[in-house]
């Protein structure tokens, strides 16, 4: 009896430690959803699990710093790993909010060379989180729809030649760039200018002129729906979306490149999660060579040099790296500087 009491209790406790480790070993990924939620879970998630055996639950949100900032506060860390973009990215990481990346951890290029010569530069430009795509926010119209076609971002705010709804996303970031542009400020300009009370004042003052006729939405995944059911004219938009619209589904839409607010979306880890050292193991993998490539399958820019030889030529011009010259880079600092004073102006904006 004693032999079979010291066996279960060995099998017990080799039990609650397998347990205990397949516990440790299981992640909760935060992105977007959507065609690049889906590109992710088969080039990262995916290869990852089956190659690691980590267990991974993963999750769609809207972007934004509100839900990492609530967890981290009440120091209930429900999510590990998270897509967050660079336009919130110092903002989030200056108040504590995401764990800062050891760069050295990162693999070699599929090439050989070192990760720090093999990613661009923006890619790594924060401690706080490593690149996984070149992205842009664009505006989209159906070019399937009688009457004039838009090609401007003067365009968008011209309600006299092209009447209908337009659809943005609820927040200050990038309206108010497209407002200043609209106005005409040069794109050089624009982040000196709204700056300024008088700047601030300007784009509001021009995102007036279409109030009446602007649909808000809050997930990039509401975009292509508004577009394709009619209920905008014309809609702001991550490109990746419109592109998976036009391509998988058919959909007659053109996208306008002029102004388009490029950036970075990086990989991070929420401060405080208890599975960190899986968290950047993860990041190690899901940021090398080949699986940074399949972001191209949603028209998302790879952030690794090495990544080019596996990217069909043929999307090459449907990639935000192609328009760069038409764009305005994003400027994570100036909206981790302004983000909040400027999201309170804006909130207060919309209630008018």
């Amino acid at each position: 009896m004693k032999t079979t009491s010291k066996l279960l209790a060995g099998t017990a406790a080799l039990l609650m430690a397998s347990l205990g480790q397949a516990q440790a070993e299981s992640l909760t990924v935060v992105s977007f959803g959507g065609a690049y939620g889906a590109a992710q879970k088969t080039h990262m998630i995916d290869p990852y699990v089956a190659e690691s055996g980590t267990n991974i639950l993963f999750e769609d949100y809207s972007g934004g710093i509100a839900e990492i900032k609530a967890q981290v506060e009440a120091g209930n860390i429900l999510w590990d790993v998270v897509d967050i973009e660079v336009i919130d990215l110092e903002r989030a990481c200056s108040e504590g909010l995401l764990e800062v990346i050891p760069q050295d951890m990162l693999p070699a290029g599929d090439d050989g060379v070192a990760a720090k010569d093999d990613f661009i530069p923006d890619a790594l430009a924060s401690e706080c989180g490593v690149g996984v795509i070149v992205w842009s926010i664009v505006y989209a119209y159906n070019g399937a729809a009688d009457g004039p076609q838009p090609s401007t971002i003067a365009d968008f705010f011209d309600t006299g030649n092209f009447p209908g709804k337009r659809a943005l996303r609820k927040r200050p970031q990038v309206n108010l760039e497209w407002a200043l542009i609209a106005d005409g400020v040069a794109r050089d300009e624009v982040y000196e200018v709204l700056a300024t009370d008088a700047g601030q004042a300007r784009a509001l003052a021009k995102l007036d002129t279409i109030k009446d006729d602007i649909v808000w939405f809050d997930s990039w995944s509401q975009a292509p729906q508004l577009l394709n059911d009619g209920g905008a004219v014309m809609v702001q938009s991550a490109n990746g979306r419109i592109f998976s619209a036009m391509k998988d589904d058919n959909k007659p839409f053109e996208i306008v490149w002029d102004s388009n607010v490029y950036d970075l979306d990086v990989w991070a880890v929420v401060a405080g999660s208890p599975e960190k050292e899986t968290a950047l193991e993860f990041i190690s993998y899901a940021t090398g060579s080949k699986p940074l490539s399949g972001m191209a399958d949603v028209a998302y820019g790879p952030t690794r040099i090495s990544s080019a030889p596996y990217v069909d030529p043929s999307v090459n011009n449907d990639l935000p790296t192609a328009h760069i010259d038409e764009g305005l880079k994003a400027d994570g600092i100036f909206w981790a500087d302004y983000g909040e004073s400027l999201g309170e102006r804006f909130n207060e904006w919309l209630l008018k």
